[in-house]
């Protein structure tokens, strides 16, 4: 039998269909990149913006005529569309569906195919057969095809999330914050490593406070938030941050050669976690910080704790700690109420800092939230277009002025595959690279590449020998 994922959305959506893979490989089932072919048909699904849940609900119309012409294939859907709380109208308007699964639970999914085979475990059994065993290098299974061959991967380390940002569904669909034990994620990293992968990318929500829920909220804001009414946690008491733990722990994995975490929140970066990417070597210099917007009263009604001075001190943070390191941003255009000056605030702020990525969107309504509930949606759509241009062009300009900076350096690329007849990787910065070399293979290795050429979106160079 054969198994076809479609994964849309985040890095998060990435992870949970290698979760969901790994499972599916276990019951003996083989990966098809052709959805034709497959036995098992899953889409996992994106719904923060109004157009990623577009393509998902697109695609299961688009699947309908499969499962008609072949009703044994076995139909599931996964993530944020159908979120922990399960959804009853989903069913209803997709019928053909056979399976719906919360986000990162692939249980659903599993227990139906046994339950077609005649194969119902006890939970005992289903505990051993999927859940993580400490010490276990095999747990989590790699599609056969990709063993051996894949680089990187995704480790989610903190589920959901409990901020609750007015413009974000994330709660909802996800659920409230649960960090997994150090010693799970440990167990995971070491399977991933046996099977040929060098670097992992640790994932959480607001990776930052990994580990909190397990020491209780009152030890989070007593020890993070000591009364800063800007919610920037004060740098002048002795504080812990768990996921410098966790850090060390993944650090010490035999043959793993890179560790990142993504995404942070400027509440809760602390001087203790820059103090760590800085100590720790397997840990690249690549931070994915946030800002959304420039201006504080749109910060005020995202409610995300901070004002825009507060974020230009934690990047004048950053770079006294880490000079050499990358900075990446999310920001969001035309969300509720952003007018044309307020807009220009965050364009002034992004020409001011010169961040290496600006990740953008375009605001839209999520149902649930409190922006959907109370907020006008009151920014054209052409003019949410036209800053989202505006930001754009100011980004691919900023960026090419930083990486012009590589050409004639040479930088160690951990090389992920070939490209279109070139090497292709990336560096500690997590900056593109490409290079030719015939001679030999250089998939899961770290080259030394003399750049040549650099835009603003990768960078081309020679292997040094």
């Amino acid at each position: 039998m054969k198994y076809h994922i479609a994964t849309f959305g985040c890095q998060m959506n990435e992870a949970d269909s290698q979760r969901l893979a790994s499972a599916l490989e276990k019951l003996g089932l083989r990966a098809t990149e052709v959805r034709e072919e497959a036995d098992v048909l899953v889409l996992n699904t994106c719904v923060v913006r109004q157009g990623a849940e577009d393509k998902a609900l697109s695609y299961l119309h688009m699947i309908k005529p499969l499962k008609q012409r072949r009703p044994d294939v076995v139909v599931g859907v996964m993530g944020c569309l159908v979120g922990v709380r399960g959804n009853t109208p989903l069913k209803q308007a997709f019928p053909w569906v056979d399976v719906f699964m919360a986000p990162s639970e692939p249980a659903p999914l599993v227990d139906f195919l046994l339950q077609r085979e005649g194969k119902r475990l006890t939970e005992a059994e289903t505990h051993q057969r999927y859940a993580v065993q400490d010490g276990d290098p095999t747990f989590l299974r790699l599609p056969q095809h990709e063993i051996g061959k894949r680089v990187t991967a995704n480790v989610p380390v903190v589920y959901g999330c409990s901020h609750a940002c007015t413009f974000c569904i994330i709660p909802f669909r996800r659920g409230p914050e649960r960090s997994r034990p150090i010693n799970e994620i440990v167990s995971e990293v070491r399977s991933l490593v046996a099977q040929g992968v060098k670097e992992v990318t640790l994932l959480g929500q607001i990776v930052d406070r990994y580990g909190y829920d397990l020491l209780g909220d009152d030890y989070a804001i007593k020890r993070y938030n000591p009364g800063a009414a800007s919610g920037i946690p004060s740098q002048n008491i002795p504080i812990h941050t768990p996921l410098v733990d966790l850090l060390r722990a993944v650090s010490e994995v035999e043959g793993l050669l890179r560790v990142r975490f993504l995404t942070s929140h400027p509440n809760w970066m602390t001087d203790e976690l820059l103090d760590a990417v800085r100590e720790l070597p397997k840990v690249m210099p690549h931070i994915e910080v946030p800002v959304q917007a420039g201006d504080d009263e749109v910060l005020a009604r995202m409610r995300r704790g901070y004002t825009s001075d507060d974020y230009r001190r934690l990047i004048a943070r950053i770079r006294a700690k880490l000079p050499d390191a990358s900075i990446a941003t999310d920001v969001i255009v035309g969300f509720c109420g952003e007018s044309e000056a307020q807009f220009m605030r965050t364009y002034e702020l992004l020409e001011e800092l010169k961040l290496d990525v600006v990740h953008l969107a375009k605001y839209s309504p999520r149902p649930q939230t409190l922006a959907a509930r109370e907020m006008a949606d009151d920014v054209p759509e052409a003019e949410k277009e036209r800053r989202f241009r505006l930001l754009e062009a100011q980004h691919e300009r900023i960026s090419s002025q930083i990486n012009q900076r590589y050409v004639g350096q040479t930088v160690e690329v951990l090389v992920e595959d070939q490209h279109k007849g070139k090497w292709r990787g990336r560096t500690p910065q997590n900056k593109l690279v490409f290079f030719e070399d015939e001679s030999r293979d250089w998939r899961g290795r770290l080259a030394q590449v003399t750049i040549h050429w650099a835009g603003a979106w990768s960078m081309q160079g020679r292997v040094v020998a």
